[in-house]
């Protein structure tokens, strides 16, 4: 394979790697990102704020301290972007909203972006998300439409679409998302680019998502390793987030370096491309997909069409994704809840008719989906869809031509079901359309299982930048 050339078309590793050796430093590879920003962020719209100021002065930091052979942890001198739905002191997080006030101290991190200080990332800026994240594509009242690298008339998806489009975009190799119902998967998958949603409690949230248990950190890369050393980072207990997980015991890097070797042999594998005729994929998007379970097959994985054992458990997520919704969206008075996006009112409208019960029978529908799920997955290690069943549609529009504006979930069926489930899931890039637009498939564990979806994900090449 032959190694990228400019700075801004390498991995976060590629970058680590050339720091470690000299050949270029933190300061040279931030100029670099910051100049590649200022090229494609009037094309692309991915970020709402860029500190060009305080993020050279964190990598001239990161350039003393690898002079002196004291890099400061994992990431020391690597630039990570952020998604605008996490907290990061200095500046405000705007939620993609006209009711956030840009006035205050914003003295805080979210517990994900404290770990990337931790390690000496160069924070270059914060990324679009549509209003609170409640949609699956990134435009907003506050910020406006955010675009697909591959072609800027389609939309990159969300509402992590910012940071999928700058990764894409060669504006950084990492970034930081959230993803509820695919919110990290789906822009990933229409950018062409690496996103994985953890096990929930993997990476430790606050403030805690009005969403509740549906939402998820987690990293969008360029490649398996760059996610793994990127997971490695946010992984961890946080005692703002009594919900997350206890730290992992291993590297997650460092077990993707074990398991290269062994690739994915011997893996189970449940191919279901359509969940049992539930879901019309497009021609294009199913070939692909197909053509690289064969490849997975070919690399001694053991491969079976096998759908999961639930129908579309829609409705379930409806209840939670509009509680969570009202619950937002009720803290706001009557002049600030004019200037919402207006599918956000309408599915908090919905929200606000449920009653507790509702609510109850929802959250057990949720806990028996995951335990179908786990039954599942005593007989498979991975079970592997399409991403979506479509590639990327016109930008400026909530939902492809012929769906319901504000259903996002009747085009994005194969990636919520996995946030009730709170499963590892991840997208790679598998191939294009005809219209050059890049196609993903989707990996899924058991919860827990990161590991192994990484291990499968670092069987598909990375994507170069769009």
């Amino acid at each position: 394979m032959t190694e990228p050339s400019e700075l801004t078309d390498m991995t976060a590793r590629q970058l680590l790697a050339g720091y470690r050796a000299g050949t270029f430093s933190p300061t040279e590879a931030t100029l670099a990102v910051l100049a590649r920003i200022e090229e494609v962020q009037p094309r692309l719209n991915a970020f709402v704020r860029v500190d060009a100021e305080q993020a050279l002065a964190q990598a001239r930091a990161a350039t003393r301290r690898r002079h002196a052979g004291e890099p400061q942890g994992l990431l020391d001198g690597v630039p990570v972007s952020v998604k605008d739905l996490l907290l990061q002191a200095g500046g405000p997080t705007l939620r993609g909203s006209n009711t956030t006030s840009d006035r205050g101290s914003w003295g805080e991190d979210a517990p994900a972006v404290a770990r990337l200080r931790e390690h000496g990332a160069v924070l270059i800026g914060k990324t679009t998300t549509s209003e609170f994240g409640w949609k699956a594509v990134t435009d907003s009242p506050r910020t406006g439409i955010t675009r697909n690298p591959h072609d800027p008339a389609r939309t990159a998806g969300g509402s992590s679409g910012g940071g999928a489009a700058a990764v894409a975009a060669g504006a950084g190799p990492l970034s930081l998302g959230t993803d509820g119902g695919g919110s990290i998967r789906i822009p990933a998958s229409f950018c062409g680019v690496l996103g994985l949603k953890p096990t929930y409690g993997r990476a430790p949230l606050y403030p805690a998502s009005p969403f509740g248990p549906l939402a998820h950190v987690g990293p969008i890369a360029r490649d398996a390793a760059d996610a793994a050393l990127l997971l490695d980072v946010i992984s961890g207990a946080d005692r703002r987030d009594p919900t997350a997980l206890a730290p992992p015991a291993h590297s997650y890097e460092a077990a993707l370096a074990e398991d290269t070797a062994a690739g994915v042999k011997g893996l189970r594998i449940a191919y279901s491309p359509s969940f049992g005729g539930q879901v019309a994929v497009r021609p294009e998007v199913a070939a692909a997909v197909r053509a690289a379970v064969t490849r997975l097959a070919g690399l001694g994985a053991y491969v079976e069409e096998a759908d999961p054992d639930f129908a579309d458990p829609v409705d379930v997520f409806h209840t939670l994704w509009n509680a969570g919704a009202a619950r937002r969206v009720g803290q706001l008075g009557l002049e600030q809840r004019a200037l919402l996006d207006p599918g956000l009112r309408e599915i908090a409208a919905r929200g606000a008719r449920l009653s507790a019960l509702d609510l109850l029978a929802a959250e057990d529908a949720r806990i028996g989906l995951g335990r179908r799920m786990a039954r599942f997955h005593q007989r498979y290690d991975l079970l592997v869809t399409p991403t979506l069943p479509i590639t990327a549609f016109e930008a400026g529009r909530d939902a492809p031509a012929g769906f319901a504006p504000y259903r996002w979930t009747a085009w994005t069926p194969f990636t919520y079901p996995f946030n009730l489930t709170q499963q590892p899931a991840a997208t790679v890039p598998v191939g294009r359309d005809g219209d050059g637009l890049p196609i993903g498939l989707q990996l899924i564990a058991a919860r827990h299982g990161d590991r192994t979806v990484l291990r499968a994900a670092a069987a598909f090449p990375g994507s170069p930048a769009g």
